[in-house]
């Protein structure tokens, strides 16, 4: 599914949308800071976080190579489908789109499922839910901060 189906179908269940383009980066390096900072520079790299010498980075790494606790597969998508969500953010690991939701009570992990690289996090980034590219064999991912 693009990123436009996605707007389209998130608008079907009455969530308000708001693009924002361009900050993805912005989010990214916050998600970094709120769910990554236990980490020192070189255990970062040690677990490919960032884009570096032809091995890609990708900040779920820090739920694969569990340096995190978080829940994954099913019991991810659960705990997010149980989470009250008012209002959270949608970003991408390789795109700087972004969305703001408002009104997301009726978000479930299944909205995400043909999504890949793609982090939700509510706007006081307590929580997260994560759907990769490996979704069946890493991920998803739901974790508390």
């Amino acid at each position: 599914m693009e990123y436009t189906d996605l707007v389209t179908e998130l608008k079907k269940k009455k969530i308000k949308v708001v693009e924002i383009p361009k900050w993805g980066k912005y989010l990214r390096k916050k998600w970094e800071d709120e769910f990554v900072s236990h980490l020192n520079e070189a255990e970062k790299k040690a677990i490919y976080l960032y884009d570096e010498d032809g091995a890609c980075g990708y900040l779920w790494h820090v739920f694969s190579y569990e340096k995190r606790g978080r829940l994954q597969e099913e019991q991810a998508d659960t705990a997010f489908n149980r989470e009250h969500k008012k209002s959270c953010y949608v970003f991408y690991q390789h795109s700087n789109d972004a969305l703001i939701l408002e009104n997301a009570r009726a978000l479930r992990a299944e909205d995400f499922e043909e999504q890949e690289d793609v982090y939700v996090v509510d706007k006081e980034f307590k929580w997260t839910y994560v759907r990769t590219h490996e979704t069946g064999w890493l991920g998803p991912y739901f974790s508390r901060k």
